[in-house]
């Protein structure tokens, strides 16, 4: 009796051994909605995907990546140290094709669809449905707040809807047209797990919130020269606020500008990293504003923190809109992690994530941030040291540390 029950607690001893090994070797596939330089390729390595990557990597996990680009794969990624299996397709056609071809081609243990949109979702729940393979679901933007969110209705015209079905460029023939949107933000529930990274998804959506994390060993303050970087860059001559971010409307970078005209000195300038790769909007900025204005061309991830360290103060001024309320900025942690100065509005999760390490003011609000320019170059070692407790913070709560802590126990518990 004594040794069969030797035998039975031995061999539960092995099998959960085993067990634990054939967890860290799991693969994991994360399906992503577009590749291209104007999706999630824009920034490389920077953007919610390659996060999620870089952390499951930490983990011990096997990770790849794959998804469709509405156009050409980015340039940016194809040196990735993540595998990275691309379909470029039109915008309006060939989606199909390229979505049963990633379907195919899926052979992660768990699948890791990030956005809620039928590009990446969709495929991943196709894959589920026919290998019974664990999904997670990760939002990280309400795709509906870019469509007039709750109210969107599609009502066209009978004649409307054949255009739209049956033309080349027909809108319905677009996989995220927001109709499409709209119904699969109800398929949400087919997920084995959602994962979000602020307050506003997860009360919409439910899930676990894993905040962005920031690579602070590349984001490292030390490891840059300030004064050099802005010599490398051009704006030696003078004080820099930065934007390192695609400039969209709700983004607020009209309230710095109209700051930097009321405070009109000349030795003050707006550095803008990448421009929009969406619309001429910055071209609208450059018109109106151009005198306080300096662009700077898109950098590839490791060229970030050496553009981060050039400027004196970080701005995150971001609007007061559904689309704002529920993103994580990135350049908020670029900026933390650098340990800058910055200015950031009152919104979404910004002074949670902030905390008491930065300058808030009101969203739409030119006069207050007026006011923290003034208040921080009266006093820039003071917020200096606001910066260094930022990069505290960062390390603490928003690295890809953090967000492996959360990360992993998900892991567990769907496999």
């Amino acid at each position: 009796m004594i040794n069969i029950l030797h035998y039975v607690r031995r061999n539960i001893e092995v099998y959960y051994s085993y067990q634990e090994i054939n967890l860290s070797k799991l693969k994991i596939s994360i399906i992503v909605s577009d590749l291209s330089s104007s999706g999630a390729g824009r920034w490389g390595g920077g953007v919610r995907p390659f996060l999620l990557a870089q952390t499951l990597l930490k983990l011990g996990y096997e990770v790849e990546m794959l998804g469709v680009a509405f156009g050409e794969v980015a340039s940016s990624i194809k040196n990735s140290e993540i595998p990275i299996f691309a379909i470029p397709c039109g915008y309006h056609s060939e989606f199909l094709r390229a979505a049963y071809r990633l379907i195919q081609r899926i052979d992660g243990d768990i699948i890791y669809a990030v956005k809620l949109k039928p590009s990446s979702f969709g495929i991943a729940l196709v894959k589920k449905f026919f290998s019974r393979r664990p999904l997670i679901l990760d939002i990280d933007d309400w795709e509906m707040s870019w469509h007039d969110g709750d109210l969107f209705k599609y009502a066209p015209t009978p004649k409307q809807l054949l255009r739209d079905i049956l033309q080349s460029e027909g809108a319905l023939r677009h996989p995220d047209h927001p109709l499409y949107l709209q119904k699969i933000e109800k398929l949400s529930h087919y997920a084995d797990a959602i994962t979000v990274h602020n307050q506003f998804l997860q009360q919409r959506f439910g899930g676990v919130n894993i905040p962005n994390g920031k690579d602070t060993e590349l984001f490292d303050p030390a490891k840059y020269d300030s004064e050099a970087s802005r010599l490398k860059y051009g704006l030696s001559d003078y004080k820099i606020l930065m934007f390192p971010g695609a400039p969209r409307p709700y983004k607020g970078l009209e309230d710095v500008l109209i700051a930097l005209a009321q405070l009109n000195r000349p030795d003050l300038r707006l550095a803008i990293v990448g421009g929009s790769p969406y619309d001429n909007y910055d071209q609208e900025l450059q018109q109106k504003w151009g005198r306080w204005i300096i662009s700077l061309p898109r950098a590839p991830i490791s060229e970030m923190p050496a553009i981060a360290s050039a400027a004196h103060i970080i701005v995150v001024p971001q609007r007061n809109t559904p689309a704002a309320q529920a993103q994580f900025p990135l350049k908020l942690t670029d900026g933390m992690a650098m340990a800058k100065p910055i200015i950031a509005t009152k919104v979404g999760d910004i002074p949670r994530i902030l905390g008491d390490t930065g300058y808030l003011v009101e969203s739409n609000s030119p006069d207050q941030i007026k006011i923290k320019i003034q208040e921080i170059f009266d006093n820039y070692e003071e917020a200096k040291a606001k910066g260094i407790a930022a990069r505290e913070r960062c390390i603490l709560y928003y690295s890809l540390d953090s967000m492996a802590k959360i990360i992993e126990p998900i892991i567990h518990n769907i496999n």
